[in-house]
């Protein structure tokens, strides 16, 4: 039989091996799912000792989503700086301390830690004072904690009966603090601590004593100089050895201690035997050996013998502060020595001849000497017999063959690592050169082949390629192995090495000779044109300045004859005219000055550039082919990665990340094809619709015309037997090309 409740109480039960009551409910406690009871108490009224759950802070609600504090203020902590005073009742050098300390309030869960930085030699156990929990408001508030809206500038918190003065915060703080809407006081000061200020001048008063007798403190250069050694080179004239000419030596002058020592430089086959050091390391007296005093004699103090010796046979000595007995003897400092000056090193006489870069920037700054011009001592020396090198033999390279003359072992010619490090293939970087080029011949067969000269800068090798053209009898193919050629008109056997051709001796308009092959370069791709453009010091025909400068010397004097041969060619005043019109103005005004590819520089330079791009239902045809064949059919995993990206929800999103998302989704499109069809879809803020961009790209849905084959497509043919090929520009603005040469016409 079941028994009657008593109202407000709630049957208990054993659900799952756990207790469970009636009043409790699942429900949301700042934003988290948990367990929790309904009402306080019995019949939902407190009881005299039961305190209601304390709150964590509110915080004001922003826009769009409300995610819990735990979430929205993870790793987000308010830092103060605060100090506390310590009273100190066992010493009677101080009363209290002033203890300095940070206190962190992280706002994910209301929690404070209080920290003490370390001070080294303090005495003092420092780190954290409390640990991070939350902490209960002082009597009569206890049922309260502590929460963001309690903290502020220049107020006082109690922590467990102790009093922290907070006097200032950092810079998120007190923005934080704004938003919420608390009125931010000014910063304190720190008091300082008076025990720490005592010891602080007693120190003071240590290092100024007011003993009467001079203090020798030979600390403080020793600290700001130790390492520093000045370098001389010396010349000593033996007198003894007078068939082996002066004696070089090494002198060092330690500046942390004014200690000099000497080294000798010994020539080989000197027959002299090898000593460590010439003058070992101390200081070194200018004067004479005739004037040596005994040991302790040159002392720093001098002692007075007052009262004679006593009973015990002990004398009674006092320092004597005018120092009247002290023996005084100088010694070399750095002022003493310079390049030309003669020292005394223990009855020798060394003249100082040079020194090094250190001891030169050392004279500069304390000194003011600019003077260091080394002294002369010895003959230069004869120079060297050339070594004479014998004729190419021709087995091998040349190289081989010069490094068989410099060894007895032959070793393999030294090849330019650093060259290759920086001119080798790396990414969309190729550092290779192409050049279209034709023979020069009158033969009607070979006049019309064409070729593709490849220049590689990473080993200034050159290979020739042909074009295969149909019913001609020619192959085509590799015409040329890849090696470096030598230029025509060189002897064979000879001593001296051989020229080979150059990255700045192909261009437009160049005639080679590849071993008995003459060609003409006749055209370049838009690699090879930008490459030289960019190193214009390396290549003078794409060095847009010098080219200037050319045509300026040409054309300076017939200014006004230009222009209104230019207005004439131009009746509508569009300021343009098309490529060919320049070209043939460039050719008659510099009179066969200027090559082809100075006038297509020239071009490129002041040149309309086409900026029409390619097709958009081509690269949706090529998109949909590769689509089709990888059977990618994820659009709509595609699409709502990219609605998730778009917080704003405003249906664009930036190029880098949209092609981030397709790289992620591993879209069988390449590099240059995503690219392209992600900027035909941008706005004018750079912004991609990537609504258009998947629903385009959806070839279930939106079927596009398919790519024609290659049998189908109709092949460019290109006249090569005219110079240039295929002009860089279509139009070129000769108004910017004038005003250039001769000034803005008033």
């Amino acid at each position: 039989m079941a028994l009657p409740l008593l109202p407000g109480l709630s049957l208990r039960r054993n659900i799952g091996g756990e207790n469970f009551h009636k009043s409790q409910r699942w429900g949301f406690c700042n934003k988290v799912p948990m367990l929790f009871e309904e009402k306080p108490g019995i019949g939902g009224q407190p009881l005299l000792d039961q305190r209601p759950k304390p709150k964590y802070s509110e915080f004001p609600e922003g826009m769009g989503s409300n995610p819990p504090a735990w979430i929205a203020f993870d790793k987000q902590v308010l830092n103060f700086d605060a100090y506390f005073k310590e009273e100190v009742p066992d010493k009677n050098q101080e009363l209290y301390r002033i203890r300095h300390c940070k206190i962190y309030f992280y706002l994910e869960d209301d929690t404070i830690q209080v920290t003490e930085p370390h001070v080294l030699n303090s005495g003092i156990d420092q780190g954290t004072i409390l640990r991070r929990h939350r902490i209960r408001l002082p009597p009569p508030h206890e049922d309260q904690f502590y929460t963001v809206h309690h903290f502020n500038i220049n107020i006082d918190v109690n922590f467990y009966s102790r009093i922290f003065k907070i006097v200032d915060c950092d810079l998120y703080t007190k923005n934080f603090l704004k938003k919420m809407g608390i009125r931010v006081n000014p910063p304190g000061t720190r008091p300082a601590d008076p025990y720490i200020t005592e010891r602080q001048q007693r120190l003071l008063d240590s290092t100024n004593p007011l003993h009467p007798y001079e203090r020798f403190d030979t600390l403080k250069q020793f600290l700001e100089y130790d390492g520093q050694v000045l370098g001389f080179s010396c010349v000593w004239s033996d007198s003894e050895c007078q068939y082996y000419g002066p004696r070089e030596l090494v002198l060092r002058y330690y500046l942390s201690d004014d200690t000099i020592d000497i080294r000798e430089v010994l020539p080989e086959n000197s027959g002299r035997d090898v000593v460590p050091l010439f003058l070992k390391r101390d200081k070194l007296p200018k004067d004479a050996p005739t004037e040596m005093y005994q040991p302790g004699t040159v002392t720093n103090y001098t002692l007075l013998n007052v009262l004679g010796r006593s009973g015990r046979n002990k004398g009674w000595y006092i320092r004597d502060p005018l120092q009247t007995g002290a023996v005084r003897q100088e010694f070399y400092k750095d002022c003493d020595l310079k390049i030309g000056a003669v020292i005394n090193v223990w009855g020798r006489k060394m003249v100082i001849c040079d020194c090094d870069e250190f001891t030169k920037e050392y004279y500069r700054k304390k000194y003011g000497i600019e003077d260091f011009t080394p002294v002369q001592y010895k003959a230069p020396p004869p120079p060297k017999p050339e070594k004479p090198i014998p004729p190419y033999t021709g087995f091998g390279s040349e190289e081989d063959s010069l490094c068989s003359c410099k060894s007895l072992l032959p070793k393999a010619p030294h090849k330019d690592f650093r060259k290759f490090l920086e001119k080798d293939r790396y990414g969309m970087e190729s550092n290779t050169l192409h050049f279209g080029a034709k023979f020069i011949t009158d033969s009607p067969i070979d006049k019309d082949r064409k070729f593709i000269i490849s220049y590689f800068l990473v080993d200034d090798t050159i290979s020739v390629f042909e074009y295969a053209e149909r019913n001609t009898g020619i192959p085509g193919g590799r015409f040329l192995e890849r090696g470096r050629i030598k230029k025509p008109g060189q002897e064979l056997f000879k001593s001296e090495p051989s020229e080979y051709y150059k990255a700045h001796d192909l261009f437009v308009g160049a005639r080679v000779c590849f071993h008995g092959h003459s060609f003409l370069l006749v055209d370049a791709d838009e690699y090879t044109f930008s490459y030289m453009e960019k190193n214009a010091n390396e290549f003078p025909v794409a060095d847009i300045g010098v080219i200037l400068m050319k045509l300026k010397d040409k054309t300076e004097s017939r200014s006004k004859e230009i222009r209104k041969t230019f207005a004439t060619t131009d009746p509508e005043h569009t300021n343009v005219v098309d490529y060919d019109t320049f070209r043939n103005w460039i050719v008659s005004v510099a009179g066969g000055a200027f090559s082809e590819h100075e006038i297509m520089t020239l071009g490129r330079h002041y040149g309309v550039r086409d900026d029409s791009q390619i097709d958009l239902t081509f690269l949706l045809a090529v998109a949909h082919e590769k689509l089709k064949k990888n059977s990618f059919e994820n659009f709509d995993q595609l699409s709502a990665v990219f609605v998730y990206n778009d917080r704003e929800k405003c249906g664009v999103l930036p190029y880098d990340t949209c092609r981030t998302i397709c790289k992620s989704f591993r879209l069988p499109l390449s590099d240059e094809l995503l690219e392209n069809l992600l900027t035909k879809y941008e706005d004018d803020h750079k912004l991609v619709n990537y609504k258009m961009f998947v629903n385009e790209l959806n070839w279930r849905e939106n079927q596009v015309r398919p790519v024609p084959t290659v049998k189908g497509r109709r092949k460019k043919e290109s006249d090569w037997s005219q110079i240039p090929t295929c002009p860089p520009v279509k139009m070129v603005k000769y108004s910017l090309l004038l005003d250039d040469l001769f000034g803005k016409e008033e």
